[in-house]
């Protein structure tokens, strides 16, 4: 879903370089081109595991709605979610699927070469972020902080909805009766553990705080931290 908006935000920037640094084009435009494979190859991941999932699984998120969403705040805010994004799926497949030997090889393996395309991604992100952030005034800055909190926000709002469809389908086939206070319980595990895995584990990441501390002031800083810790 996010990599909807990520591949068209690329192609944007791209238009930057095109008669520049001819190096920086090629680098986005491969980005772009290993987002649109990624995307094709969740899309086949998904078919597969909806093949031997019971029936009924929901996820309702229009990716074009997200991405013109999105695209609507500012470059600057824009990168800075992405990156936060680019940070997590890394964490995600470092401390989360390659130490369990349980899982499935296939799955491993996809995630595997996934987390080394979005190394290299997090990296032009970040440059392309510092590039752009150097053209703002002090005021386009103060305005895209502001927008950034609205697209974590927004992320948010998908995770709360998410996790009561996901609570509700675990307690529905989960083999056994769960009563109301068991299932209030599994939904707020699930958005405690989502909200950890899309948004602050990239949030939390050094090198996410390290360049962003580098381009805003402390008061926004502030303005942030504070916006995030209303989500735990």
């Amino acid at each position: 879903m996010v990599e909807r908006f990520i591949n068209a935000k690329v192609l944007e920037l791209s238009h930057d370089h095109w008669f520049g640094d001819q190096i920086a084009l090629e680098a986005l435009v491969r980005f772009s081109d290993e987002e649109l494979k990624h995307q094709a190859l969740f899309r086949r991941i998904d078919a597969m595991v909806s093949d031997v999932l019971p029936a009924g699984y929901r996820f309702d998120v229009d990716p074009n709605a997200v991405a013109h969403a999105v695209l609507g705040k500012s470059t600057w805010a824009v990168l800075a979610l992405t990156l936060d994004i680019e940070l997590f799926t890394q964490l995600h497949y470092r401390q989360s699927i390659e130490p369990d030997t349980q899982l499935s090889p296939l799955f491993k393996d996809v995630f595997l070469y996934h987390w080394k395309e979005e190394a290299q991604h997090a990296m032009l992100d970040e440059l392309e972020w510092v590039r752009h952030d150097a053209e703002l005034t002090a005021e386009s800055r103060e305005r895209a902080v502001d927008e950034f909190i609205e697209l974590v926000a927004a992320v948010d709002s998908i995770l709360q909805s998410q996790s009561k469809v996901d609570a509700g389908y675990f307690a529905a086939n989960c083999g056994r009766a769960v009563g109301d206070a068991e299932a209030r319980a599994i939904e707020a595990a699930f958005l405690e553990a989502y909200r950890w895995q899309y948004i602050h584990s990239g949030a939390q990441h050094p090198q996410f705080g390290k360049v962003l501390s580098s381009l805003i002031t402390e008061n926004q800083g502030r303005r942030i931290q504070g916006a995030l810790a209303t989500l735990h």
